[in-house]
């Protein structure tokens, strides 16, 4: 009984501070609210779905055909059984689980992963844990767009709790990404948080960017978008084509190509179906799907803010009907469905109102708004920039020494070197500051000693078969922040293996080398800046 008055002077004190707001949200808005995000994120995902990456460097111009039933296809989606995985760890371990609990879980489940996730579930068979799993020195995916797409409950969480969705977004974000790559998660969560008592689309963007450092990369990226909305109002094409010369050539995981997984670019396209959608679900989606790349995973996030901002109620009655209609029916992987997500979130709302000074009562919650504030400055390749991409075949910088075969399929025999033979040697000669060996994770995979300019730098192991997946053409080990000038890495065939692999292969197809230098976006003008 005491400590129950005690709370309540307590709380009763803290709505007495100046500039601290109470701000009320019945239990029926609430759930309507974070039901919308949900769905949202469903329609969404499903309406960019088929022309995903179809457009690398350009808008996609051709017909979008989607239509509700669709939405189906979410159950499939990394989209939401990612972050409907950490619910499960939330529901299992509390929300102060810790980073390592929240890795482990989606790490052993069983559904497939891409680029920053991955190499986070890779990282933690391999012995690393959060936050370093997300370092740039062990997931060259660190700015990638992974955080990004699977933060959405953190927002939906927290109604009005910017602050509380940062904090457990620099935990569970640095699983699998560092800097820009975390500043993605924690910019979405925010818009989710702000979207609860906010319906100015143009208010809630400009003031989720006070949770990002100023001088990020990303926080740069979001201004520009604004900036080019306002000099571009009814011509999201012209803003796009600006926005693309000026950030859209930035990607250090797949360097020297035009496909663009960083969630600097992609958070960009979020935004500008946001400000050229003006609230309409379908001109949102159609505008951040058309912008390319990640192109269902845009205008997933951008729909579900919509969604928060006029709730479940207020969308189209085919997409409530058709969300509602496989309203049970499982994600992959996880225990959860869209009611059990809406009803979970809503829980989680309560208790995290409640234990940062909220009340809540039969009608509602009074929610103790929180002040914006950034989050700490980090940066994943300062000063890095593409150099060149270099081929394991037909090069003079490569050296194979020992019994090195071609590896490949019945299309391309010459997709990789092989070698499972102890002691046989890789070298690559390269210029710059850091470089990136390219090859296959197999079932077959063994382990290789690598060596920079002679020296022993760690051991890497080529084994990957998960969720059923392999992976090919990938980031199987990297160095960063040499000094600039002529280096040598080389790999060494160890023979050795993990029990459960099949082999003790090592599969080397090439490598992308970095140097230090001024990126793309330090030297380009708008055009009406010049």
């Amino acid at each position: 009984m005491i400590k129950s008055k005690t709370i309540a002077i307590f709380c009763l004190y803290l709505f007495s501070i100046p500039g601290v707001m109470a701000q009320h949200i019945s239990n029926k808005e609430l759930r309507d609210k974070i039901a919308g995000g949900w769905a949202g994120k469903m329609i969404g995902v499903t309406y960019g779905a088929p022309v995903e990456f179809r457009a690398q460097g350009i808008t996609y111009e051709d017909p979008i055909t989607w239509k509700p039933s669709d939405v189906i296809g979410a159950m499939w989606q990394d989209d939401l059984y990612v972050q409907l995985t950490f619910l499960m760890t939330i529901d299992k371990y509390g929300l102060e689980a810790p980073p390592s609990v929240f890795q482990e879980l989606f790490a052993k489940s069983g559904y497939p992963l891409w680029h920053a996730n991955v190499q986070a579930r890779k990282n933690y068979f391999d012995g690393i844990y959060p936050p370093q799993s997300g370092m740039p020195e062990n997931n060259l995916h660190a700015d990638d767009i992974d955080f990004q797409i699977e933060a959405d409950y953190l927002g939906l969480m927290c109604p009005g709790m910017p602050v509380t969705a940062e904090n457990m977004a620099s935990r569970i974000g640095h699983i699998m990404n560092y800097g820009d790559g975390v500043y993605g998660g924690v910019f979405l969560s925010a818009l989710y948080t702000l979207a609860f008592f906010e319906t100015d689309i143009n208010q809630i963007v400009s003031d989720a960017m006070h949770t990002l450092p100023a001088e990020s990369d990303y926080s740069k990226t979001i201004a520009d978008v604004i900036l080019l909305h306002n000099h571009y109002p009814s011509d999201w094409r012209a803003a796009w084509k600006e926005l693309y010369q000026k950030w859209g050539k930035e990607n250090i995981c797949e360097a020297g190509s035009t496909f663009n997984i960083d969630a600097k670019i992609n958070g960009a396209f979020v935004v500008m179906g946001l400000l050229y959608g003006d609230g309409d679900p379908l001109k949102t989606m159609e505008i951040s799907a058309r912008c390319g790349q990640d192109a269902d995973c845009n205008p997933s996030s951008a729909m579900a803010v919509v969604g928060v901002v006029k709730g479940l109620r207020s969308l189209p009655q085919e997409f409530q009907d058709a969300v509602k209609k496989m309203g049970d029916s499982l994600f992959i992987n996880t225990n959860y469905s869209f009611n059990k997500a809406v009803d979970q979130t809503l829980k989680y709302a309560k208790e995290l109102c409640i234990s940062n000074g909220g009340k809540a009562n039969e009608d509602g919650l009074d929610v103790k708004v929180q002040p914006l504030h950034s989050v700490a400055m980090e940066a994943s390749f300062p000063d890095m920039i593409f150099r060149k991409r270099v081929s394991a075949f037909h090069s003079n910088d490569w050296d194979f020494k020992g019994n090195w075969q071609n590896s490949g399929n019945s299309q391309n025999a010459e997709t990789a070197k092989f070698s499972d033979q102890k002691g046989d040697e890789a070298t690559f000669a390269f210029t710059g500051t850091g470089v990136s060996i390219i090859g296959n994770w197999f079932k077959s995979g063994g382990k290789a000693d690598v060596y920079i300019d002679g020296s022993f730098k760690k051991s890497i192991d080529c084994y990957f078969h998960y969720a059923n997946q392999e992976h090919e053409n990938i980031n199987i080990c990297h160095v960063l922040n040499l000094p600039e000038g002529k280096h040598t890495i080389k790999l060494v065939v160890k023979g050795e293996k993990r029990p459960e692999s099949l082999g003790a292969g090592v599969y080397i197809s090439g490598a992308i080398v970095y140097s230090k230098g001024r990126k793309p976006h330090e030297e380009y003008k708008f055009s009406f800046q010049q």
